[in-house]
């Protein structure tokens, strides 16, 4: 139903049309009328009819003036405009203002109604146009955002766009793209985590960060585009959102960010982005990368992990864990040092791995061999290293208790006593045998050989030296005679020579090996 109003300063015309149309049967309402213009207008603003008829000529306010102050305020108000022969030139200025119909007096029932209906139904398509558009603009607004999202993913995983295209899509989705200089924020949640999560912190990120751009799911991370800005504001906002979705979800997050370029670039900054994730193998999970945390080693060739692998597996088979989990912490340590690639460090460990498993029972073996596809999937080195210790505790606790029940007494008092008086010069299978167990040198060799796999003194000799490459490491400016000293050699010459049989190096190459261009730890220098 339409409304109307009626303005004309004769009465018996307004009397007339008021009560000659049938109102109703024709869809419309008449809502008033009015004698003049300033009349008209006070009905117009309390009611804003659809149509309004009025007279051209009437005092106070004529018919053009209310149209050009209606029109003003309420363009969608529609005018017929009832016109005399002399007023004509009146019609037409009308038209300017969007008049598009006027009738001639005297007029009749019929002319009124057919131009009433008319406008009816201009307004009814005008409507439904602007219905139509609106429509179009909410599918619009509702698809613009996904349809952002797959542009984004495009452009950082395909090469065929270029400045011709940022142009164009620059116009379609209001974006500054050509010339603005933007940086790239790669987030990786860590635990498990599903869609709904990745919709999380994608939102989160909409939300708290000041100059967000664009932002899309790739793969399994999430991807964000910034406006360049300083490196202090980005690390800010990026503890807030972290520290917000771990509030809601108690998921870590790791994020990468890119060095500052232009769209056209954003490829290669995406491609810099992964890389600095790649390097939470290292870093860590829950860590902030960027270009400058990564740092590179040598050529994977020319560089020398210094680790003893058979040293580590005798102290795992001895049952000495102490000594075993010192040996695991510096060979991942280095490792996290020497940052080789991902698949050289993961190699390094899998060999350890297999040197450790393969002196287990061939049953246990085949237990441990099924954790080398685990250990390869691992994506951090810290999971490695807390891994691989958990196996060697495991194991170096199976042969410790073992090695406890296997022993007899009679060995387990030998092995003390090496223990206790390593330093001691005159320590021999026969003052063992004579000072501290009163019995046969002979038999007790024997005995030994048989429970411990070697003789006495290939055992009390590879205990010293153990024992000296441990002083070597960890006391600082201990000398050769010192050394010596320390581990029953009244000659420290034959000390060397007995440690570089052992070791391959004399006590000072040992060191060299180990810190190479530091402070000599052995002569001083």
């Amino acid at each position: 139903m339409y409304s109307v109003l009626l303005v004309d300063d004769e009465r018996i015309i307004l009397d007339g049309i008021s009560s000659f149309i049938q109102w109703e049967k024709i869809g419309a309402s008449l809502i008033g009328t009015a004698k003049n213009g300033l009349e008209a207008f006070r009905i117009i603003e309390e009611q804003q009819p659809d149509i309004v008829i009025s007279d051209i000529k009437m005092p106070g306010m004529n018919g053009l003036e209310l149209v050009e102050k209606t029109y003003a305020i309420y363009p969608d108000i529609q005018f017929i405009m009832l016109s005399g022969f002399g007023e004509f030139d009146y019609a037409k200025q009308a038209m300017q203002y969007g008049v598009k119909h006027y009738l001639l007096k005297p007029c009749n029932e019929q002319m009124i109604i057919n131009a009433l209906k008319e406008m009816m139904e201009e307004i009814a398509l005008k409507e439904n146009n602007r219905q139509f558009i609106s429509e179009m603009k909410d599918r619009l607004d509702h698809v613009l955002p996904y349809a952002k999202e797959q542009l984004l993913k495009e452009f950082v995983t395909r090469d065929m766009y270029g400045s011709y295209d940022l142009e164009y899509y620059e116009k379609i989705f209001r974006l500054e793209m050509k010339d603005s200089r933007v940086k790239l924020l790669l987030i990786q949640l860590e635990g498990n985590f599903d869609f709904e999560h990745m919709f999380a912190i994608k939102n989160i990120s909409e939300q708290l960060f000041e100059h967000i751009i664009l932002s899309c799911t790739v793969e399994d991370y999430v991807l964000i585009v910034i406006e360049d800005s300083t490196e202090e504001n980005i690390h800010l906002q990026i503890e807030t959102i972290r520290e917000t979705f771990f509030k809601y979800y108690q998921l870590d997050t790791t994020i990468a960010i890119s060095e500052s370029g232009k769209w056209i670039h954003i490829k290669k900054l995406y491609k810099e982005a992964l890389e600095c994730l790649q390097h939470r193998f290292y870093l860590g999970e829950g860590t902030i990368i960027r270009k400058a945390d990564i740092t590179y080693s040598a050529d994977d060739n020319q560089i020398v992990l210094n680790y003893d692998e058979q040293r580590f597996c005798l102290l795992v088979k001895s049952g000495r864990w102490d000594d075993a989990n010192k040996e695991l912490m510096e060979f991942f340590k280095q490792l996290v040092e020497l940052r080789m690639e991902i698949h050289t460090t993961k190699s390094y460990v899998i060999q350890l791995f297999n040197a450790m498993i393969r002196i287990c029972s061939a049953e246990q073996m085949k237990i441990y061999l099924v954790y080398i596809s685990q250990l390869l999937e691992m994506e951090t080195i810290q999971q490695m290293e807390s891994f691989i210790i958990k196996i060697a505790k495991e194991i170096t606790l199976q042969f410790y208790e073992r090695n406890k029940y296997t022993h007899s007494a009679i060995i387990q008092k030998v092995l003390q006593t090496v223990e206790e008086q390593i330093g001691n010069p005159e320590l021999s299978l026969n003052y063992v045998a004579q000072e501290e167990l009163y019995m046969s040198a002979d038999y007790l060799g024997k005995l030994f050989k048989k429970e411990v796999g070697e003789r006495f003194s290939n055992y009390v000799s590879k205990v010293r030296m153990e024992r000296a490459m441990h002083m070597i490491q960890n006391e600082n400016d201990v000398k050769v005679f010192e050394l010596a000293e320390k581990l029953g050699y009244s000659d420290s010459q034959y000390f060397s020579q007995v440690f570089k049989k052992h070791t391959g190096f004399t006590p000072s190459d040992y060191r060299k090996e180990l810190f190479p261009g530091g402070l000599s730890r052995i002569n001083g220098h």
